[in-house]
Formats: structure tokens, sequence, C-alpha cells
């Protein structure tokens, strides 16, 4: 019987080698020196025939390889390479679920509309097969945001190389996401109502219901609170402008009353997700200094009148009219797609937008709206070492090779359950 638990152990721990994720890398204790890589710096600049240089998990020096300088530590060859600052990616529920189709592995979303004392970070997995195919493309930071409900509750940022939630988290409880209801709905025609568009008769009760909620939690902030209410208390973040208030809105109409509102409510510190049409309205969102985390380009335009191409223009838009954006990467399948967010930064940028700019959305832009433009998102001295060399274009998914990858300036494997199985069926069709 003790032969058999034996084994029955040694196959469990061999099993769970198999199907865990990669050990994290160690803090770094090797000095390096990237020389000779283009680098794009994340706030639109980029230098020729770079030198970053790094040690102890931060940049020690950014400019010309050209200067006459001692190199530190290891010497990375990287001409003819390109060197970016780890991509973030905004609004993601990543680490929130495994598979779709299995509930128990879903954690996305809690019971009940008015939510913000629930928290993203304690359900993030940092075993995540799919967290780990992040790293091969380059985004090694994202926000981890709940859905559902009204309020669904609190994002963090995180780094996608930890043991746990404590070791990924880079920014915890950053902002609370508020889901505004919509401005108009469709027909139900199995009800046999005419299925297009029409006004929403149940969206003023709605914001109602929304200010009510805060109204109530202003008597209770500022009452003895002989008995607790965590979700009142849980709003005191985004009242005093601690936290900020991710509104998810699109349309003139929702974006002006979401914005109207919270102002009304003392919500200081807003940022608008989706945000489609957000450029019919940028004098509101300037004047308020609110920037827009905008949806993936992939996708069809929402009127019948609107041109076919103003999903691949939006970020371009909005840039012209001087705001400042960001993208996330809410929508269908976006856990797994996440990946693909330097892509749909690169079709931003086939549609006008600059590439550099393109770049921006997902380094430095993302890392000013959640916050984190004092760690990461550019490659300055004295920020975090979170950079990849890629053997070329990032936002090209035929150059976008990555060769190296560090976070805070540790070391990462590139290896993900999709490169072992590619490489395996590669070795297959080779031998035959």
């Amino acid at each position: 019987m003790k032969i058999k638990l034996i084994y029955s152990l040694v196959c469990f721990l061999f099993l769970g080698n198999m199907l865990a994720q990669q050990t994290p890398a160690p803090k770094q204790t090797q000095d390096y020196s990237i020389e000779g890589a283009t680098a794009h710096l994340g706030n639109g600049e980029v230098i020729e025939n770079s030198l970053i240089m790094f040690s102890k998990g931060k940049i020690e020096f950014v400019g010309s390889a050209k200067m006459k300088i001692a190199r530190m530590g290891t010497v990375i060859n990287a001409r003819g390479k390109h060197v970016y600052p780890g991509f973030i990616a905004a609004n993601t529920s990543l680490g929130l679920a495994e598979i779709d189709a299995v509930r128990a592995t879903r954690d996305v979303d809690e019971v009940g509309t008015m939510l913000p004392h629930i928290r993203s970070i304690i359900a993030y997995n940092t075993e995540s097969k799919v967290v780990e195919t992040m790293r091969p493309n380059g985004v090694l930071m994202a926000q981890v945001a709940p859905r559902g409900g009204v309020i669904s509750g609190t994002s963090s940022v995180v780094q996608l190389d930890a043991w746990n939630w404590e070791d990924a988290s880079i920014k915890t409880d950053d902002g609370i996401h508020m889901n505004w209801p919509n401005a108009f709905s469709r027909g139900r025609w199995w009800m046999g109502e005419d299925p297009g568009l029409k006004p929403n008769k149940d969206y003023q009760k709605s914001i109602e219901e929304f200010k009510d909620f805060f109204a109530n939690a202003k008597s209770y902030l500022a009452s003895n609170k002989s008995t607790k209410n965590l979700p009142y208390e849980s709003l005191q973040g985004v009242l005093n402008g601690s936290q900020k208030m991710f509104v998810h809105v699109s349309g003139k109409k929702g974006i002006t009353d979401a914005v109207n509102t919270c102002k009304e409510l003392g919500i200081k510190n807003i940022v608008i997700v989706r945000g489609q049409e957000a450029e019919k309205v940028a004098d509101l969102l300037n004047a308020n200094n609110i920037p827009v985390i905008l949806e993936r380009a992939h996708r069809l335009p929402n009127g019948e009148d609107t041109d076919y191409d103003r999903p691949y223009r939006a970020a371009k838009l909005l840039a012209d009219a001087g705001i400042l954006v960001g993208l996330g990467m809410e929508g269908e399948m976006e856990r797994m797609s996440t990946r693909n967010l330097p892509f749909y930064a690169g079709t931003y940028a086939a549609y006008g937008l600059d590439k550099e700019k393109a770049v921006q959305l997902i380094t430095g832009n993302n890392a000013k709206i959640l916050g984190i433009d004092d760690k990461v998102g550019t490659l300055e001295v004295g920020k975090d070492a979170t950079l990849f060399i890629s053997e070329g274009d990032a936002l090209d998914m035929r150059t976008n090779i990555l060769n190296e990858a560090f976070i805070q300036g540790r070391k990462i494997s590139l290896e993900s359950h999709q490169t072992k199985l590619w490489k395996r069926y590669s070795d297959k069709y080779k031998n035959q």
C-alpha cells in the first residue's frame, strides 16, 4: 500500500511539473548592456544604434552606443534589432478565467450589481496557461479588471512572471470599473418587437440608481459608521481622487452623461473605457483631462451610416483631438487575444496613426492612464528594466520575434505550451 502511495505521489508531482507554468525568474544579479538596437522609448522618441544598461532591476543608462562609456555586465549585441518597453494591456480579464467552457475556471464576475468592494487581484491566477502566452509577443504587464454588474469592482496592474498575486502586483486596486447603461436598446425580435435601435426606456432610471448608491455612500462615509458597510467604504478612493473610476461607455450621449454625472457626484479621476464616438465630445474630455482606453480595432462599425473603416481610425481621431489614448482588450476571447495587443496597435498605425504613437498606446500612454508611469512604460533611467528585444517591428506579427525579455531586470522565459507544441510538431514534419 505504501509503495502504491509513493508511486501515486511521484506521478502527481511529475504531472504537476508538466502542467505548471515555468518557474518565475529570480531577481537580477547580473548587469546587462543592450548595444546597437533601434530603441523605441515609448514616449514617441527613437534612438538608432542605442545603448541601454540596467542593474538590480532598474535602467541605469539610455543613450547612443557611440558614446565612449564603460558597458555594464553582459553585453548583448542587438545590432539590426529593436528594443521596446514591455507592452501593457489595459482593461483585460487576463488570469481571471482559464477555459471559457468550464465554469469552475471562470472568476471574472460576481453575483450582484453594485460591487465596488470586489477585488479582481485576489482571483488572479499566476499559474494560468493563458498568461504565459503573452510574453513571447512582448506583453509583459496587464491591468486585470472584473466584469459584470453596474459597478464591477476594482482592477489591479500586474507583471506577467510571478509566483503569486502579491509578487505580480505593480499597482493594487488602481481603480473601480463601472458599466454605464446603454442609452439605446435593440428590439427583441423573438417577442415581436422591432429589431432596430430605439431609446432605452430604463436609461434614466439606471442612472438614478447609480446616483442614489453614491449618495448613500457619501452619507455613510460622513457618519459615525456604527455598522460597517464594505461596498460604501470601497468608494472612498474614487470620491477623494486616490482611485480612478473606469467608466465603460460608448456613444456621444452616453459619454456626455457619464462625465457630467461623475462630476456631479464629485468623482474627480475618470477614465473612459471603450469610448466609441469619443472624438465627438473631445472638448468635454479635454476640458476635464479625461483619457480614453480604446477597444480593439478589429470590429465592425456600430452605426449603419458609419464609415466602414471608422474603428480602425479611432486612435488617430482621438490623438488628433488631443486626447490621451490607450488600448484595452475587452471583448470576445479577450484573455486569449491579449497576446495580439501589439498587432491591434499596428492596425491603428496602418490607418493613419504615427507608428511611434501606436507604440505609445501600449507603453507610455497606458502607463500614464493606469498611474504606473513612474515605474514602467518608457525606457528611462530610474524606471524598471521591463523591456524586450525583437528581431523586427514589434507591431507586425511577421517580425515580432522576441530574442530576449526582461521584467524588472529578471531575464524571463519566452517558452509557453504553444511554443513547445510548435517545436514538437515542427520536428515531426522535419523528420518525414
